[in-house]
């Protein structure tokens, strides 16, 4: 298997006139594509919504598109809220998913009409204070509301000693609230006049395989039909939120989104039409799956180092797409115009940080590469650009999107010096 870029090398020659690498560029037609693939793969819940996870990529044009094929935002703070409301999203479009709150985020995703899913049972009185007397017709929550749920222990899936796969740990996060509170929860929420409710659960992250949504709706599903049982609530949607991944490396099988889409579906007839729960909607939060590999991180081989090991010094860094440094996660490369070329070289791709992690790339064979070849490096539209910063004074790079006509545009702008140095403000001139 192999990964083929969405641009050539002719295009990037072309785009470099007006905007110099490195830049993040994005893939409107893939983008659209997946959204669609997502949408059919649930298209057997009538209430089915995908909430795109804003911090993977927070761009206004990003969540246009995306909101154009019928997906809300996910949000997670109070800039994350007001770029989905400044995008044309509100309503029950926007999903409210964070924790250690500030007062004034919860008021706000109230103001706009998104869905606040709830952290943590001691947060009911929290929203209830941030709220009071804010809310129309004397009401003191909203209507509609969430409960985030953390069954605790270790997360695996398989059956048997041999097939067990270890997939996350829960019962360390700091995430959610045990069935026990978020039963009680519901409880004093109904009693509060919240007429739609709702739970949320995330229990692992980037995994690839079909099995972990279906296992994890299971879960969920047996909750709600407990829930129901206990205390007559009847939950209005069940959000399975994200955690299904991307096969970064290229020999590695990737999600099918249809087969992920079946298998909840087989959990939802099997576990809650028998319990007269088949009205249910289902919601997800993806951010990885759905504009990962829409994404390239474009940067251009300035250097060339020759000690004891090769090294291709880049125009980019750490800086902007941190995810190698911080996780040592592997992000496949190409050089472009040399896709077709034999891997003889032994390189470590690297860039201008003064850190030693700030490597794209380990011991990676690669055709050779000669100074001015432009490299792209895959699988950064989620999670690239959103998690730059400015160590050493480097600046964000310029997003652009590659439209379905193959023309391109600026969607953000490069960071300028003068950028970097506005909040300094007239501190340039105080004497120390």
């Amino acid at each position: 298997m192999s990964k083929t870029p969405f641009v050539t090398k002719e295009q990037i020659e072309e785009i470099v006139k007006t905007y110099p690498t490195p830049f993040h560029i994005y893939d409107e037609k893939g983008i659209r594509e997946n959204a669609r693939a997502m949408n059919k793969a649930f298209s057997w819940n009538p209430g089915f919504k995908e909430y795109f996870a804003v911090k993977a990529t927070p761009n206004p044009t990003i969540l246009k598109i995306l909101h154009e094929e019928g997906c809300g935002t996910d949000c997670s703070s109070m800039a994350e809220l007001i770029l989905s409301e400044k995008s044309g999203i509100t309503g029950y479009d926007v999903m409210f998913s964070s924790n250690e709150t500030p007062a004034e985020e919860f008021v706000k995703c109230a103001e706009i009409g998104g869905i606040i899913n709830l952290d943590d049972i001691t947060h009911i009185d929290f929203v209830l204070k941030a709220l009071d007397g804010k809310l129309e017709d004397g009401r003191k929550l909203p209507k509609r509301m969430s409960c985030r749920f953390n069954p605790g222990g270790v997360f695996t899936l398989g059956e048997s000693r041999e097939d067990v796969q270890v997939m996350d740990n829960p019962g360390e996060a700091k995430y959610g609230m045990t069935k026990d509170q978020i039963i009680e929860a519901y409880k004093r929420l109904s009693s509060l006049g919240v007429e739609e409710l709702g739970i949320h659960a995330f229990l692992a992250s980037n995994t690839v395989t079909n099995e972990y949504y279906p296992a994890l709706a299971k879960i969920l599903f047996k909750l709600a039909v407990e829930i129901k049982e206990k205390t007559g609530i009847k939950l209005s949607f069940i959000n399975l939120s994200g955690g299904v991944g991307i096969a970064y490396e290229p020999d590695k099988p990737a999600n099918d989104i249809a087969a992920i889409g079946e298998g909840v579906h087989k959990a939802f007839d099997e576990v809650l039409v028998p319990a007269g729960m088949g009205d249910t909607a289902i919601f997800t939060e993806l951010g990885r799956f759905m504009l990962a590999p829409y994404g390239h991180l474009i940067t251009k081989a300035i250097h060339e180092k020759h000690i004891y090991k090769e090294y291709i010094g880049v125009d980019a860094c750490a800086a902007n797409l941190m995810r190698p440094a911080m996780y040592g996660s592997y992000h496949h490369l190409t050089v472009l115009g040399k896709e077709d070329a034999p891997a003889t070289e032994t390189y470590d791709v690297v860039g201008s940080l003064c850190e030693n992690n700030d490597k794209f790339a380990v011991d990676r064979k690669l055709p050779k590469i000669d100074i001015g070849d432009y490299l792209c490096i895959h699988d950064t539209g989620a999670h690239g650009f959103a998690m730059g910063y400015n160590y050493n004074g480097r600046l964000w790079s310029a997003e652009l999107l590659l439209r379905e006509d193959n023309s391109v545009i600026c969607i953000r702008r490069a960071e300028t010096l003068d950028d970097y140095f506005a909040t300094l403000g007239g501190f340039w001139d105080v004497e120390i």
